[in-house]
């Protein structure tokens, strides 16, 4: 798990976004810097001296620091690649624009990955699932009676989003509509055929989905 990385990675490792991801995984095992260098046998003063050098000063000693924190080198260098977006904070200057219909459309574009919102007790409930567009109406398949499935006629909420975390900027699409089951063989066999309407999930999922859409919002996130 920590095995020492190459070292390219190493000169490539931003020492301050280490230092940061170290101090977070620290707060989270509940340790102190004392505790830390302790446990990575260096003295206290050592430990905040690597932190400003970054790893290329001592590869070795991040490495014992890795361990210590129960963590991978790849991890510590770079930051876990399926962690949620927006740990590394707002950019510059943040600046929130509001999109047209037109050009919230064009960003959720043929088919992608995206949210379904559905009215259930105790609470809604939002599921990803990934779709395709058919003539201003979004479509999917999913398991009759599963998570995904709506009732035929229900109001629901679709979200298409994209972030860009290194940069601190991304976008947000909201589509707000009714939930209508397909169930027309003919239709359901065209559907199939639109790019990216094989369910990621796999298994049966024979229940189509269309989500004719009301309304349409969206805002993109910048710097100014």
């Amino acid at each position: 798990m920590n095995h020492t990385p190459d070292l390219e990675a190493v000169r490539r490792a931003d020492p301050a976004a280490v230092a940061r991801r170290i101090a977070e995984r620290r707060d989270q095992l509940g340790l102190t810097d004392q505790m830390l260098a302790y446990q990575a046998a260096m003295a206290p003063r050592y430990l905040r001296h690597l932190l400003e050098a970054g790893p290329a000063f001592d590869p070795a000693g991040f490495a014992r620091i890795a361990a210590v924190l129960r963590t991978s080198w790849p991890e510590l260098l770079e930051g876990r690649a399926d962690a949620p977006p927006g740990r590394s904070g707002p950019g510059p200057r943040p600046l929130l624009l509001h999109l047209t219909e037109a050009e919230c459309w064009e960003l959720v574009g043929t088919h992608g990955v995206g949210r379904i919102g559905l009215p259930v007790q105790p609470g809604p409930a939002v599921h990803p699932v990934n779709y395709a567009v058919d003539d201003g109406t979004i479509v999917y398949r999913t398991a009759a009676g599963g998570a995904a499935a709506p009732s035929d006629g229900s109001p629901v909420s679709f979200q298409v989003d994209r972030i860009d975390d290194r940069l601190s900027r991304g976008w947000s699409v909201l589509l707000l509509g009714e939930a209508h089951h397909v169930g027309d063989p003919d239709e359901e066999e065209r559907l199939s055929l639109l790019p990216g309407a094989t369910p990621w999930a796999g298994g049966a999922r024979p229940l189509w989905v269309r989500i004719r859409v009301d309304e349409v919002t969206g805002r993109r996130i910048g710097t100014g």
